[in-house]
């Protein structure tokens, strides 16, 4: 029997006459209705036909979550007075419960997308619902940019509707071709809002990494909020282990139940938490339950203010969750799951003052997440660059770029970027291309292992993948039973694609597993082939992987000790300088070696490293050292490039340098900021440029630092004067190293500084020298010392000097030094470089 009344109740009905209007007119529409006004619900009954009298259609219904999904499911079900499975069903990965008769059925985003693949025209659907456009889920994004390409170029007739609680609505609508904008309003209660951030600062999120403190803080919040307000509690948290933390910290609330949900949550609690308790609730659940999902009876929610988004490494190409603040709109839906049946109040759990700092809207998933998968679907769709199709945000270079080198390397792409066969049948496993080749590579006998890799696993599973796979095959949770389901759907899809490995040579059967092969094995093996780069080996107290990255296990770790071990998912914790393990498993030497086998060479390596030339012949998997022997004889090319890679890290000073060698490069740069050309740039950047015309032959002959050591950089330098042109020969006269005083001293000039040399004499030499001594035209920087050799004066103008600074220098200096001359007059005096007794007699 329909459940005439509760469909009645729900406000978006106000919203059918003119979405239906929209969709006869141009066939697609983008509906905004608050959670809670039935959007999900009412309206795919209503395209059915199985309500409101309207022509029988059959509809899918795509929603981003499976847990989303048999929620839906359920409750058109139930409003229809059916169980699912009858004009209602369901489809997610590894559960289809869809009848004969179905005409509603709703699916997750990812089914969907396979769907497509096989079947681009969609036979037999008539309208598709694609349900929280605004989660901006990477496979939602793409379901609807390939429905938009089935509609424009295969199935005008096929109606699409883009549904969200709230949303970019004019960006859809362009999307969607100019489609009209149906908005339905939902019945609305004041939410008082409460800030409440913690006593202390608490440490921000790394990686998956949470401050227990903040949880504590969090758990403090939920039973301020039960005592203070009435009904059930809400409480967002961003994953199933801090969810699980916060539970025991709230321990035993007596007439409270608490429960758990999010996608790993077993059915039962799930269907608990979406049927009104007869206790009072506590419901603890990740962003889930932002708007995909309808919790009756909570009056308050508490907000961590933390979410999970994925985000990947390329550089390193390590990938996953990360914790990261919740956006400023993930917060207005969170509060408003308080008032959507009465009155409420929020808590949120920081301050204020940190609200306007918050991302305004969270990161679309095509911005930041693994696209490996995404380009696979866009070279199987015909689209190899995803250029040609409708996309709010198109995919970043980089990630793509990188994507394209995973897809090449497991063999799923051409050069051209197009699908190959192989790369056709990876599409339609429904699992990341890696794990695909891994499953394939192995004939389907890696499934269980594809299946843990496929999905995050639990943490009390441990780190060793082999040990998660004997507990996932022998323990009674909800994560077991998917992971069960999820074997059985990869053995019977791998059946069906099956093929002989191709792209990679069978190295001996090491990769080939069967009945009798171990789990630490076939764990090893099949992470090996679907993360060959990240087979490392021990180094020291940590890994180093193939791909030049390090890692380390975390204490108690079970993988500790294992010479060579693949790693499936790392992190890194906040404080630490590498990678952290989380899934890995030991690999034995001759699996990691086939496995990552594209990697291995061996080859002449001449470098400069410890201060010297080191040569060797070194066989290496990727960045991993496997033997090295000492390299005799090494080709001279690559010892030269190993010397000069030694003058560029440490300088020009390797080489000898004579006092005389110094001050030519001196005298050099004094004239080539002074007269430009022909005289030589002798920074250090322009000999390095110019090495072969200065430093050779003796260059080539050297062999080690020694060598340089002995290379007269003088003599070497001295090839690059202005020879030809004749201009050589007047570096004398040009920048001389020394020139005559007035006494008839020859003093030597300091061009350390090449704007201005500096010429350093006793004053008494200079008596009766009225212009400044200058070299190329520029005047010297006189330093005038006293008898000791110490400055007394420094000008650059010596007739002002003697007119208007000698008679202060005088007066300080003549009793100090009373036999040497300190004339009235110093402009008409004799220079001299005696005493005045010898001056005298002279």
């Amino acid at each position: 029997m329909i459940r005439d009344d509760a469909l009645d109740a729900l406000p978006v009905r106000s919203a059918l006459p003119a979405l239906t209007d929209a969709l006869e007119g141009g066939g697609a529409a983008v509906l905004v209705a608050p959670p809670g006004t039935g959007k999900t619900t009412l309206v795919p009954l209503v395209l059915a036909g199985l309500v409101g009298g309207g022509p029988a259609r059959r509809v899918v219904v795509a929603e981003p979550r499976r847990i989303a999904a048999r929620a839906a499911a359920r409750r058109m079900a139930w409003l229809l007075g059916e169980k699912p499975g009858d004009s209602i069903g369901f489809t997610v990965r590894g559960e289809r419960v869809v009848g004969r008769h179905t005409r509603v059925e709703v699916v997750t985003t990812g089914v969907l997308l396979q769907r497509l693949q096989r079947d681009q025209e969609l036979a037999g659907t008539d309208a598709v619902v694609l349900d929280e456009c605004h989660e901006r889920h990477l496979d939602a994004d793409t379901v609807a940019a390939f429905l938009w390409d089935v509609r424009q170029t295969l199935r005008p007739d096929l109606r699409l509707v883009a549904a969200s609680a709230t949303t970019d609505a004019g960006g859809w609508a362009r999307l969607l071709g100019g489609a009209p904008v149906v908005e339905a309003t939902g019945v609305t209660h004041p939410v008082d809002l409460v800030w409440s951030p913690p006593a202390r600062p608490v440490r921000p999120p790394h990686g998956m990494r949470v401050d227990p403190a903040l949880l504590a803080h969090v758990a403090a919040v939920v039973r301020r909020a039960l005592e203070e307000r009435e009904g059930d509690v809400l409480c967002f948290l961003p994953g199933v282990g801090e969810i699980a933390r916060v539970a025991g910290q709230l321990g035993d609330l007596g007439a409270v139940d608490v429960l758990q949900v999010h996608g790993r949550a077993p059915a039962a609690v799930q269907d608990a938490v979406l049927a009104p308790g007869e206790r009072r609730r506590v419901v603890l659940a990740t962003s889930v339950a932002e708007s995909s999902l309808t919790v009756p009876g909570v009056r308050v929610v508490v907000d961590s203010g933390l979410a999970r988004e994925p985000r990947v490494d390329h550089a390193r190409g390590l990938s996953g969750l990360t914790t990261v603040r919740a956006s400023r709109a993930a917060g207005r839906q969170r509060a408003g799951r308080a008032g959507r049946e009465a009155p409420g109040a929020v808590y949120r759990c920081w301050a204020e003052a940190e609200d306007g700092r918050l991302p305004a809207f969270p990161a679309p998933e095509i911005k930041v997440a693994d696209l490996t998968a995404f380009a696979l679907q866009a070279a199987c769709w015909g689209v190899p660059d995803a250029s040609g199709l409708a996309l709010l945000d198109p995919p970043p270079g980089g990630a793509m770029a990188a994507a394209r080198e995973v897809l090449a390397a497991v063999g799923a792409v051409d050069r051209a970027g197009r699908a190959t066969e192989l790369g056709v049948r990876l599409g339609r496993l429904g699992v990341h291309p890696r794990l695909g080749r891994a499953l394939l590579d192995t004939a389907g006998g890696g499934a269980e292992v594809v299946a843990l890799l496929s999905e995050e696993v639990p943490r009390e599973y441990g780190d060793d993948l082999a040990g998660a796979l004997r507990r996932a095959r022998h323990g009674g949770d909800a994560y077991a039973g998917r992971w069960a389901a999820e074997v059985r759907r990869l053995r019977a899809v791998s059946a069906e694609v099956s093929r002989p490995p191709a792209g990679r040579a069978d190295p001996g059967g090491a990769v080939r597993v069967g009945p009798g092969t171990g789990d630490d094995r076939l764990a090893g093996i099949v992470a090996s082939l679907a993360f060959p780069e990240r087979v490392a080996r021990l180094d020291g107290g940590s890994y180093l992987m193939v791909s030049g990255t390090r890692v380390e296990l975390g204490d108690g770790s079970a993988l500790r000790g294992a010479p060579w071990i693949v790693v499936a998912v790392a992190g890194r914790p906040g404080g630490t300088g590498h990678a952290r393990v989380r899934l890995g498993a030991a690999v034995p030497e001759d699996v990691a070696l086939a496995a990552a086998g594209a990697l291995l060479e061996e080859r002449e390596e001449v470098r400069w490293a410890d201060g010297d030339v080191v040569t060797r012949r070194v066989e290496r998997l990727g960045a991993v050292e496997l033997a090295v022997r000492p390299l005799r004889d090494a080709r001279p090319a690559l010892v030269r490039a190993a010397l000069l890679e030694g003058l560029r890290q440490e300088g020009l000073g390797l080489l000898r340098w004579p006092p005389g060698a110094e001050l030519l490069r001196q005298r050099l740069a004094f004239l080539r900021t002074h007269l430009g050309q022909p005289w030589p740039d002798v920074s250090d950047e322009a000999l390095h440029a110019r090495v072969d015309e200065w430093l050779e032959p003796e260059l080539g002959r050297a062999r080690r630092r020694a060598d340089l050591g002995r290379i007269d950089a003088g003599q070497a330098l001295a090839r690059l004067l202005p020879w030809a042109g004749g201009e050589a020969a007047r570096l004398d006269e040009l920048a001389p190293e020394r020139i005559t005083v007035p006494s008839g001293s020859r003093v030597r000039i300091d061009y350390g500084d090449p704007e201005r040399p500096v010429l350093a004499v006793k004053l008494q030499e200079m008596f009766g020298l009225q212009e400044t001594p200058a070299v190329a035209g520029v005047p010297l920087l006189v330093h005038l010392l006293s008898p000791a050799g110490r400055p007394a004066a420094v000008t650059a103008d010596l007739a002002s000097f003697w007119r208007d600074g000698y008679r202060a220098v005088r007066a300080e200096l003549r009793g100090r030094y009373p036999r040497h001359p300190w004339p009235e007059d110093p402009a008409a005096a004799r220079a001299t470089r005696h005493t005045k007794a010898r001056a005298d007699r002279g």
